[in-house]
């Protein structure tokens, strides 16, 4: 799919903004930096939705929204990072704190599978407690229960904090995970791309360059994986489109991204509400969702989530662009933590998809559809 469905804002120039703010988009064109920045800030939200909207059609003319049975359990809360932002977090000495078994895991991950789920997401805090072989660990006894289930293990960041305790590159703990069986990643630990941000909401997180590398080296080891954005906190609508070229450019290069994930901060307790006490408005993830699938033009799928935000800027999104629901999500904990703690059936996320118009589709982890 070009940009030449979009009859703004753009030119030949995939980083600069050329002379002018506003030139049309032709054959083989591609949003600018300028143009992507007037399409976020600037662009009636009607409009901007069509754009979207029609730049989906363009690469996935089917009227189907996917969505996917999973389930987060998430397998320790103790992390030595203490992001402003998270709300889930805990020392090592806390009460709350805890770290499952590989049985325990096991368990709640099979709970889930009899109840419908294909899918598992893997993430927990950066705890020095958790070593390479506990990951493998927990990898195996899930396989051992439930060996039809989708283990979608580990993100970015955690990668490059296991290769620190480990004291091994990148590129040999991603290996090791690989050789269990493992073929996707998932997009978290992202935040926000632009290092000076990122620094200030996670200053002892991955380095937006260390996130980006560690994902170019799952992409070429054969992984797939998703990316995510939080905004919403201390960023710029500038931060926002240098978070969406840096995705872009990678996937210039590698093309192992499946999807694009946004979510908005949410303040609850976390250390960041004292500066950030209100949640983004509604609006701005449309805004967001919107000019992801006209910048992101090497992204095959576009992610509108119910759960993160509301269900009606979830719906409102499919509308501007996104072609996926998220997951129904058996068990979260993060946003719960928070104070973010929405619900729904199977069949009220098959309506919401309904009432935008679209036909309710469900997929697995590698976005291939499952009941069609």
């Amino acid at each position: 799919m070009t940009a030449s469905a979009h009859p703004m804002h753009a030119n030949n120039d995939p980083e600069g903004g050329g002379r002018r703010g506003r030139t049309a988009v032709r054959q083989g064109e591609r949003y600018s930096r300028r143009a992507a920045l007037e399409l976020l800030q600037n662009t009636p939200l009607g409009e901007l939705m069509r754009l979207g909207h029609a730049a989906r059609m363009a690469r996935i003319p089917r009227h189907q929204v996917s969505y996917v049975l999973d389930t987060n359990p998430n397998y320790t809360n103790v992390c030595e990072t203490n992001c402003t932002f998270c709300a889930f977090c805990r020392p090592e000495d806390d009460p709350q704190a805890y770290t499952l078994k590989p049985q325990e895991l096991a368990q709640r991950v099979l709970r889930a599978h009899q109840a419908g789920a294909t899918t598992v997401l893997l993430q927990g805090g950066h705890n020095p407690a958790v070593g390479l072989k506990d990951w493998v660990a927990y990898i195996r006894a899930i396989q051992a229960v439930c060996p039809a289930i989708h283990i979608h293990p580990f993100s970015p960041s955690e990668y490059v904090f296991m290769a620190a305790r480990e004291n091994m590159p990148v590129a040999e703990v991603l290996a090791c995970i690989y050789d269990e069986g493992i073929l996707t990643m998932p997009g978290g630990g992202a935040e926000i791309l632009v290092e000076a941000k990122r620094r200030r909401i996670a200053p002892r997180k991955a380095t937006a360059k260390q996130w980006l590398d560690t994902s170019e080296t799952a992409h070429r080891l054969g992984f797939r994986t998703t990316a995510t954005l939080m905004y919403g906190h201390l960023e710029t609508d500038d931060d926002i489109i240098s978070h969406l070229f840096a995705l872009r450019r990678l996937q210039d290069k590698t093309g192992g991204f499946r999807s694009f994930i946004p979510w908005s901060f949410k303040p609850g307790d976390s250390a960041l509400s004292r500066e950030v006490p209100a949640p983004a408005h509604p609006a701005k993830y449309i805004r967001v969702i919107a000019t992801a699938r006209l910048v992101l033009d090497n992204f095959p799928h576009i992610q509108s989530s119910w759960f993160s935000e509301t269900p009606s800027a979830g719906i409102m999104g499919l509308l501007a662009g996104a072609d996926d629901f998220g997951g129904v999500l058996m068990e979260e904990n993060v946003l719960r933590q928070a104070g973010h703690k929405p619900s729904a059936t199977l069949a009220r996320i098959q309506e919401m998809i309904r009432s935008a118009g679209f036909i309710p589709v469900q997929r697995d982890s590698h976005y291939e559809m499952l009941d069609v």
